[in-house]
């Protein structure tokens, strides 16, 4: 388990990991294409809604494309379904794994609570997936696939989420940092 008291160095310099998302994504456009996850989350919906609700399903023009063959059986969707189970790999691999579920980042502003830390995760990742939707994909299809093609719309999507990422952790965390 990680020691609360204690920063956790990293086990790779960022560079080395810049290198391996850029072999990553060089290695994806090759093979099938561009990496982009969050059109998955959709395409589940859809799924699901037509099998379960299928006349709910029908009535949206947005999941109504879904009963036109959208499937699971595909490359962004096992890429989505390996994103938590790499993470949790790595996190044994590297002897991070933990089951705190409050970071004490949070527990300093906010307290040690784990429900409300769980709903306000719940809300922050509707919004995030709301606004990826939204504007026309997410941080891995704008930022890493947008920009490695030299995208407009990515190049200002990415100026756009580091500002509101500097607002949002200022807002939240304040001057912790600074203790």
């Amino acid at each position: 388990m990680t020691n609360d008291a204690e920063p956790v160095a990293p086990i790779i310099p960022w560079w080395a990991g810049g290198l391996g998302i850029g072999l990553v994504l060089i290695i994806a456009v090759a093979l099938v294409q561009p990496i982009g996850v969050s059109t998955q989350y959709v395409v589940l919906d859809g799924v699901l809604l037509h099998e379960i609700f299928p006349d709910v399903a029908s009535q949206s023009s947005y999941l109504a494309a879904a009963a036109g063959g959208w499937t699971l059986a595909t490359y962004e969707f096992f890429f989505v379904v390996g994103i938590p189970i790499g993470a949790f790999l790595a996190s044994l691999a590297t002897k991070r794994f933990t089951t705190r579920l409050v970071p004490r980042e949070w527990i300093h502003r906010f307290g040690s609570m784990p429900g409300r830390r769980l709903v306000w995760s719940f809300i922050g990742g509707f919004i995030l997936l709301f606004g990826a939707r939204f504007g026309g994909g997410c941080t891995s299809g704008h930022m890493i696939s947008g920009v490695s093609q030299l995208a407009v719309s990515s190049l200002i999507f990415s100026g756009a989420l580091f500002v509101s990422a500097i607002v949002t952790a200022r807002w939240l965390y304040g001057d912790w940092g600074k203790r």
